[in-house]
């Protein structure tokens, strides 16, 4: 009896690994094959034209309030050269996810403007962006009334005045180009350039691949960023920006650090060269900066470089707009192609999991408590817990929990390892032994519980004499804590805790 039921708890790991192994979709990110060779490794922005360097004049900054629609207004910081002779060029500033003020973009904005260009940074509308619903059109419609504001400043030429897009930001920075044709040029800064789907499931892969988990980990990508969330939204996830790249006529620097593995850093550059060369505009420049991160930043010093280049790219329009080196900089690596991500099947949509979820733990925490229950009554009977189905029960609840408590802080310290760039094999690769050790004392667990219910069924059953009623009521609770353990060790299995089959 020991080695069938040992038998059964190794049948039912592999049946989990089986489900986690076929419930789909699979994640396989295929090579990118064609990379980018940069002509020149200094990034110097070229042709002859005389440009003012960073530093030249002292800075001003003025904070202006910008009326939005529907009586809405933000606050925008303008920060201007003093003493700068003529009408000088302006950018305006989009920022990247997240809430965000006009007191970003502090160090760039100064540079620039101390270089002889009037900048403007508003703050991000909140009222209309949220983590689950945002609208990049909308928001380019928002930042044009600050454009409005900014062409329209003092000193400032309205005709030399551009955008600049960074991370979420690129988005918005193109559609702002193309719904008004007075943007004179576009910056595109650490751009997602696909969409955010695509990009989040490329950046997370990229992540975790860093943080060494195991490959079966990786299959939950798919499953998470490919479905729908619980309650609906992220629509946004699905903006494709394209369409409005491949109308761009105005010149455009595209920028990223070389060392930022949360973009397409060389995908993105060939699909932006694409979709300009749809709208017959070659009037691009590439810039790659060595160990710089997302926010062109090495150890949270933004990179000397960028705003010298920026600046002069920015002064030197339009004979700086397809000037020698068109490339350069750091050779950008990107191991993958950023594709689209396939869809989980019905069962694994985001209000599916959530029900799975709570379905089962509202199983498990029924039962136990109906097993505690009759635990507390039997004790006080003094009745004799048959093969002990009561503490398997209660072992049962406890591991299944466990499995799930250890999985979400697993989850929990390889993302916080991730995000700070960080390693610790103890946590990645013990941690995971750890969490798969849980799992499979949990199934073994319902082998266990199964078969001292059965057990007591058979002693205890209405052919042996026993009372009926009485012996459903006791082993009620322990097929619901049954139930519910496979609801969610099943659900472990979808997320990829049990050993892969196939």
């Amino acid at each position: 009896m020991r080695y069938r039921r040992l038998g059964a708890s190794i049948v039912l790991v592999l049946l989990l690994g089986l489900v986690g192994s076929l419930a789909g979709p699979g994640w396989n990110p295929q090579p990118l094959e064609q990379t980018i060779v940069p002509q020149a490794t200094e990034t110097t922005i070229g042709s002859d034209a005389r440009t003012d360097p960073v530093g030249t004049y002292d800075v001003t900054t003025e904070v202006v309030e910008v009326p939005l629609e529907e009586g809405v207004t933000v606050e925008a910081t303008i920060a201007a050269p003093v003493g700068a002779a003529g009408e000088r060029p302006g950018v305006l500033f989009m920022h990247g996810a997240g809430t965000a003020t006009h007191e970003n973009f502090g160090d760039i904005t100064r540079d620039l403007a101390s270089a002889g260009i009037v900048t403007m940074v508003p703050d991000k509308r909140s009222d209309t962006y949220s983590t689950r619903d945002r609208d990049y059109v909308a928001m380019a419609e928002d930042y044009l009334d600050s454009f409005g504001v900014l062409r329209e400043w003092p000193g400032v030429d309205a005709s030399r005045v551009g955008v600049y897009g960074e991370s979420e930001g690129a988005m918005s920075a193109p559609v702002a180009a193309v719904l008004q044709d007075a943007v004179a040029f576009v910056v595109l800064v650490s751009a997602p350039v696909l969409p955010i789907r695509e990009q989040g499931a490329f950046a997370a892969d990229n992540y975790l691949r860093d943080v060494g988990v195991p490959d079966r980990l990786l299959r939950a990508i798919p499953r998470l960023i490919g479905g729908s969330f619980p309650g609906g939204g992220f629509e946004y996830f699905d903006f494709d920006v394209r369409p409005y790249q491949q109308q761009l006529t105005q010149p455009v620097l595209m920028v990223y650090g070389a060392a930022d593995t949360s973009m397409p850093i060389v995908q993105g550059a060939q699909v932006l060269a694409e979709d300009l060369d749809a709208a017959d505009n070659d009037d691009y420049t590439i810039r790659y900066y060595a160990g710089a991160n997302h926010g062109i930043r090495i150890e949270d010093v933004l990179v000397p470089a960028f705003p010298r280049d920026l600046s002069r790219w920015v002064q030197g329009l339009p004979d700086t707009a397809g000037a020698s080196p068109v490339i350069a900089g750091a050779e950008p690596v990107q191991s993958f192609r950023v594709d689209a991500v396939d869809r989980p099947r019905w069962y694994a949509t985001g209000d599916m999991i959530v029900l799975t979820l709570v379905a089962g733990l509202g199983l498990l925490l029924v039962g136990g408590a109906g097993a505690l229950a009759v635990g507390i009554v039997r004790r006080r009977r003094r009745m004799q817990d048959h093969h002990g189905v009561g503490r398997l029960t209660a072992g049962l609840t406890m591991a299944t929990l466990a499995t799930w408590v250890l999985f979400v802080a697993y989850l929990a310290g390889v993302a916080s390892l991730a995000l700070n760039y960080d390693h610790d094999a103890v946590l990645v690769q013990g941690g995971w032994l750890v969490v798969q050790g849980a799992g499979v004392l949990a199934a073994a667990m319902v082998v266990l519980t199964v078969v001292a219910g059965r057990r007591t069924w058979r002693d205890r059953g209405p052919r042996r004499g026993g009372g009926r009623a009485g012996l459903v009521a006791s082993l009620l609770p322990v097929a619901s804590v049954v139930a519910g353990s496979l609801v969610l060790l099943t659900s472990a299995a979808y997320w990829g805790v049990y050993p892969t089959v196939l």
